[in-house]
């Protein structure tokens, strides 16, 4: 099926039978508010270690899967058909760091993050600076042997869990000064508060709050790469993010769309299940149609990836496929829960809590908006034929 070789099928597989593994706990997890407990989600992660499922965005010889692009979308695909987070345990560090990181900064965070031993998060966000990273106002000032780090940042997503943050700021002062630079802040540090935690839509043990950096020393051995260069790790992460949203959102609609059809066929109605009415009927197909496409167009980018596209057609891309993805989903969730009727509006069905969760795989990494922006951009560059 769309040309996968046996190691692709082989990681596909190891990730489907993962995935068919956390499914029971999901309204478990919903209705405890995210929470399992730690001897359950430990469990989860070894396993997700166990099949080979962690890091597979990492070099081999760090430790770390080393698998293409379409590799780890089949296995982000897969971790996707599951609600409440659960399948963050197939965790992913930042796969943009080994090429950058210093020798110290290597055995320090990459190789222990490789492991499982250390999570990460990202502050880079602020009240006014969201999808246009370059409007942050966070600032680092050189300080003796090290940076002091100012700022507020929103929606760090799971502070909670993590014990070290990439910090992103503008340098204040200095040959740099106004450029963006990205420093690496263990967790907890002094200076270092949360400012309060909002409760989301969604229902996860993963919490996003707002963190206020007052005076935050770190070393200059935190400054990841060189002064400067703070806004090409965003702009690589962002890549690699939007294709396993879309990857994930994949997986999601599979799934509904699988749920939604079996349930379909057994409702009845007036004596006839409720697939043969054709309103019914032409939800199943519309949701069926799109993830077909929607799978060709982030598997293709992969294999553009994969094969050495050029980076900004690569960046065009996979905004492409994260576009599609998220509002193809958002679509088949909105289905799935008229489908299902009532029980489509309790939290107890995978239809409600897809229909929350996805809602944000339209914003974050990105708006639609700002990915319509991109795409646009470059096919005024390069001609659509680049693209597509």
């Amino acid at each position: 099926m769309y040309g996968l070789t046996e190691a692709d099928l082989d990681i596909q597989a190891r990730a489907r039978s993962f995935t068919d593994e956390l499914i029971p706990f999901e309204v478990t997890a919903e209705l405890a508010d995210g929470e399992l407990p730690a001897p359950v989600t430990e469990k989860h992660a070894a396993r997700a270690r166990e099949l080979g499922l962690c890091a597979t965005n990492m070099p081999a010889e760090l430790g770390g899967g080393g698998c293409t692009a379409l590799q780890q979308v089949l296995v982000q695909e897969q971790v996707g058909r599951v609600t409440n987070a659960l399948a963050w345990a197939a965790s992913t560090p930042p796969s943009w760091l080994p090429s950058v990181a210093t020798p110290d900064q290597i055995e320090r965070y990459v190789r222990p993050a490789i492991r499982g031993e250390r999570e990460e998060c990202y502050a880079i966000t602020e009240e006014g600076a969201g999808s246009d990273v370059a409007a942050i106002e966070a600032t680092a000032r050189a300080d003796g042997d090290g940076y002091l780090l100012n700022g507020v940042k929103w929606h760090v997503t799971s502070f909670n869990t993590a014990d070290f943050a990439f910090f992103q700021a503008k340098l204040d002062g200095g040959p740099h000064h106004g450029e963006h630079a990205m420093f690496l802040v263990d967790l907890p540090s002094p200076g270092v508060s949360v400012v309060r935690t909002p409760a989301y839509t969604h229902t996860i043990s993963h919490h996003h709050p707002i963190v206020a950096f007052t005076d935050v020393r770190v070393p200059a051995a935190s400054l990841v790469g060189a002064e400067g260069d703070g806004m090409a790790f965003a702009y690589e992460w962002f890549r690699f993010e939007r294709l396993m949203v879309a990857a994930r959102c994949l997986g999601a609609a599979e799934r509904l769309t699988a749920e939604m059809t079996a349930f379909a066929a057994e409702r009845r109605a007036g004596g006839r299940p409720i697939s043969e009415f054709g309103l019914v009927g032409a939800m199943l197909a519309d949701s069926l149609t799109e993830l077909y496409a929607a799978r060709a167009l982030t598997y293709e980018t992969a294999r553009g990836i994969d094969s050495g596209a050029d980076v900004k057609v690569a960046h065009a891309q996979c905004s492409m496929a994260k576009l599609y993805c998220s509002e193809m989903a958002g679509r088949v969730a909105d289905r799935a829960v008229q489908v299902f009727g009532g029980r489509g509006y309790m939290r107890e069905n995978v239809a409600e809590r897809f229909y929350r969760e996805l809602r944000v795989e339209r914003i974050w990494e990105g708006t639609s908006e700002v990915q319509r922006a991109i795409i646009a951009s470059q096919m005024v560059k390069r001609g659509p034929a680049a693209l597509a």
